[in-house]
């Protein structure tokens, strides 16, 4: 199991072996250190916790600060869970760079999708909308009846205008295309939850 936290760049495009054009994300893998490795005997299951980018030290609790431990003053931190019996090599003070993959690698990548704020139903849901025919002049995108005029109750899960976006997205089945070790950065087929700047989670079983 191989995994690393990344932040989402722009899309482009790339060009494979055979020709072909290939839609990419390009993602930028700033490094990353293990700050923990829990075990089985210690925490009751195998799991690595990295942590990667920078913040002002003002900003940082002094419970993280004495728990990453001059290692650097980190602004994300994640704990990757291995599955089972499972273990790793890693220790802590580990750097994981984007070397770790290589093209051709399957991935699972998550992130926090772009927020849209207060949307209504067409948008958010894809509702056709009432028709633009004579005496519908203000209210061809209205959600229309909702269906509950028997119990006179608005039913739990009727799809209605509300918040959309930044929610938590997993996108499977991802291929790595390429993986720059210089600039670290790797390119990923297909597009990716987030804005620029988002923070994702690469993992490859």
């Amino acid at each position: 199991m191989k995994f690393i936290l990344g932040t989402k760049e722009n899309m482009t495009q790339f060009f494979n072996e055979e020709g072909h054009v290939v839609p990419a994300t390009i993602v930028s893998v700033p490094k990353s250190v293990v700050t923990q490795v829990k075990t089985v005997e210690s925490d009751g299951y195998n799991a690595i916790q990295i942590a990667s980018g920078e913040r002002k030290e003002k900003n940082i609790a002094k419970a993280q600060l004495g728990h990453f431990n001059e290692m650097g003053n980190f602004r994300f931190v994640k704990e990757f869970r291995l599955k089972g019996e499972e273990t790793s090599d890693l220790k802590v003070g580990d750097v994981v760079n984007a070397d770790l993959f290589q093209a051709g690698d399957n991935v699972t990548v998550t992130g926090i999708s772009k927020g849209k704020g207060f949307q209504g139903v067409v948008k958010r849901h894809g509702f056709q909308g009432a028709p633009t025919s004579h005496g519908h002049r203000h209210d061809t995108r209205r959600p229309g009846s909702i269906g509950a005029g028997g119990p006179q109750r608005v039913f739990k899960g009727t799809r209605m205008a509300g918040r959309m976006g930044t929610d938590r997205i997993s996108v499977k089945n991802l291929e790595i295309v390429a993986v720059d070790t210089t600039n670290n950065q790797l390119l990923v087929k297909g597009a990716l939850p987030g804005r620029r700047g988002t923070m994702l989670e690469i993992i490859s079983k």
